[in-house]
């Protein structure tokens, strides 16, 4: 039997892993099976696929014991609770004997401590991904409630453990006395941001990885957006949980809501993204056809107001690789990253992802502006011509089909460009990406490159990843390089000269010593304030720098294990994706991501304050 809890479950979870969620609100475990599973399944088994016969021969609880804390844990964390639980039953034909949905005691929950609050957009807040509609990053003092000379006193004031999960990284949203997350289980949740007890929590569909964005309702009330992994998009009530609108915004099935959506003017943003790339390690699978697109969606009913696809034409068949699968494209220029709006030129600004499979496009690796009103389309610059890459790509046999050059450099713009005035007046749109480089355009002189500096070694895992920080005139950089061959070189952060792009400071990471595993990588977005700049890194580490020489003021371990408000076991592990969130007084931050180079898994979301 440790053969079956381990091989085959391990080979069905690594099948819905790389699919995406069943359509349907409540999880239908014959549709996923049927729809990502069966191909493998349903006829004679073998040491990798054993049919439906066999699976059966399982509880649910077994099933479900594998796919959260199995051989392949790491496989599904990033498919919902819901989804890990419909398959369970589906293939154990009978329901669970005990109640899988009761994470929490009852003591976690506000309304047993006495805490009552009401939901609004009062400051001090850090709404949506980059806490304004430029996505800055960077909190005015009045939000931050906190100085630079109050850092280096933050201690931790509680942690809340995210139950069933192995991964963490959402960033967390604060507004009128709430704070407001998501995660990788489909949970939305909506805490007290003083105490951490809980206020409401709403299951979703999937798995979400992107921040809500919080806006004021016609008639009243606060409603908060944001998307999942089976691309939809969700109008929640901040009062109390409750889903006013779902809408899902693209049908092609490896379709994701990676990025935060950003509102402006009644309208919500959605930029789509697809992980379709990861799956062409599999010669049998025909790659591909995904596009990325931002979505246009009125924010009081869901309904489209347009969709603009970053590749114009649809993928078509270009050939076939050595198995004789049909390879189609062009594909990919998946959009990673939060728009930044222009209102002034009536845009918005994303940068797009590499192209999946040939031919290769004019709009992949760039930085494109979207008409707010239309949705049309204009590339600003394109930085990497000819990046075809996905998963093929790194293995001995690749299919030169499918990834013609094997060196393509995978340079994603994962990161928001962030849209800013000098104190000069000069407008810039600043951007980076996984190459390691960072550009200053001119949007009003058709995206003209005003400055660019390279600030480090870039690649596949490494460069600017999930978002810069731009403030007082600077712009902070994080890198997330690593060479496990000299760990200690790992990209570090640094700070650059807004108006020229020079070079102000660059701060090496601190040696690792002892500590194992030891990636010291910046791969999570960064986030600052006056005088300060905080930066996680792959192995945990939280660091605050002076924001004027790059010295580190203050810094936290956070791989430990945890006692919680909630009750829930927890530990803290990789900084990846979101960064810290900074408001009234306080310095929130997930611990614990999972992926995409992860190497410290954890469930815990931390929050930090002065004694």
């Amino acid at each position: 039997m440790r053969f079956l809890s381990r091989s085959f479950i391990g080979w069905l979870l690594m099948l819905m892993a790389i699919g995406a969620a069943a359509p349907g609100w409540a999880q239908d475990g014959a549709a996923v099976f049927k729809l990502y599973c069966a191909s493998c399944h349903a006829g004679a088994g073998n040491d990798r696929a054993p049919t439906r016969d066999v699976l059966g021969q399982l509880s649910p609880e077994r099933i479900l014991l594998a796919l959260e804390k199995g051989a392949m844990q790491a496989q599904a964390a990033e498919r919902s609770r819901a989804q890990r639980r419909a398959v369970a039953v589906y293939l154990a034909g009978k329901p669970f004997g005990a109640d899988p949905l009761k994470p929490f005691p009852d003591s976690a929950f506000c309304a047993n401590t006495g805490v009552k609050s009401v939901a609004s957009l009062q400051a001090p807040a850090w709404n949506g991904w980059g806490v304004d509609k430029a996505n800055t990053r960077f909190q005015p003092a009045a939000g931050a409630g906190i100085g630079a000379a109050d850092v280096p006193a933050l201690k931790l004031k509680w942690a809340f453990g995210l139950p069933g999960a192995s991964s963490g990284g959402t960033q967390p949203v604060v507004a009128g006395g709430r704070l407001y997350f998501g995660n990788a289980e489909g949970d939305l949740f909506a805490l007290d941001a003083k105490t951490g007890c809980i206020l409401w929590r709403t299951e979703v569909e999937a798995g979400v990885r992107s921040a809500p964005v919080l806006g004021p309702r016609a008639g009243g009330g606060v409603t908060a957006y944001l998307g999942d992994q089976a691309a939809n998009v969700y109008a929640i009530d901040a009062a109390d949980g409750k889903i006013l609108w779902k809408v899902k915004v693209d049908d092609y099935a490896q379709a994701a809501v990676t990025a935060t959506p950003q509102l402006h003017g009644g309208v919500v943003y959605v930029p789509v993204s697809s992980r379709e790339e990861s799956k062409v390690g599999d010669p049998l699978y025909p790659c591909c056809a995904f596009r990325g697109s931002v979505v246009a969606l009125d924010a009081a009913t869901g309904q489209q107001a347009w969709k603009s696809y970053a590749i114009a034409q649809q993928a078509a068949p270009s050939g076939k690789n050595s198995a004789g699968t049909v390879i189609v494209g062009p594909s990919g220029a998946a959009i990673w990253n939060t728009p930044s709006i222009d209102e002034q030129r009536g845009l918005l600004y994303v940068g797009t992802g590499n192209n999946f499979s040939p031919p290769a496009t004019a709009t992949s690796d760039s930085v494109v502006a979207f008409s707010l009103k239309s949705g049309a389309m204009t590339v600003l610059r394109q930085f990497g011509p000819d990046d075809i890459w996905n998963a093929s790509c790194r293995r001995p046999d690749r299919e030169q089909a499918v990834c013609p050059v094997a060196e393509s450099p995978d340079a994603d713009f994962a990161a928001s460009p962030v849209m800013v005035t000098t104190k000069t007046g000069q407008p810039l749109l600043v951007a980076g990406n996984k190459s390691g480089s960072v550009w200053a355009l001119d949007p009003a002189a058709g995206g003209k490159t005003v400055w660019d500096q390279q600030v480090g070694q870039g690649g596949t895992g490494g460069g600017v990843l999930w978002g810069m920080a731009v403030g007082e005139d600077r712009v902070y950089v994080p890198n997330g390089f690593f060479d496990a061959k000299r760990p200690d070189a790992a990209g570090g952060l640094t700070a650059l000269d807004l108006n020229t792009g020079r070079v102000l400071w660059s701060a090496p990471n601190p040696p690792c010593g002892a500590r194992k595993p030891c990636k010291p990588s910046h791969a999570a977005a960064v986030s600052a304030m006056p005088g300060v700049v905080f930066s996680g890194t792959m192995d945990g580490q939280l660091y605050a720098y002076d924001a004027a020489t790059g010295k580190i003021i203050w810094a936290y371990d956070s791989v430990q294990d945890y006692t919680t408000v909630n009750g829930v076991s927890a530990k803290g592990g990789s900084m990846s994706n979101a960064g810290p969130t900074l408001a009234g007084g306080m310095v929130y931050v997930q611990s614990g991501y999972a992926h995409h180079g992860a190497v410290i898994p954890g469930n815990v979301l931390l929050a930090f304050g002065v004694p």
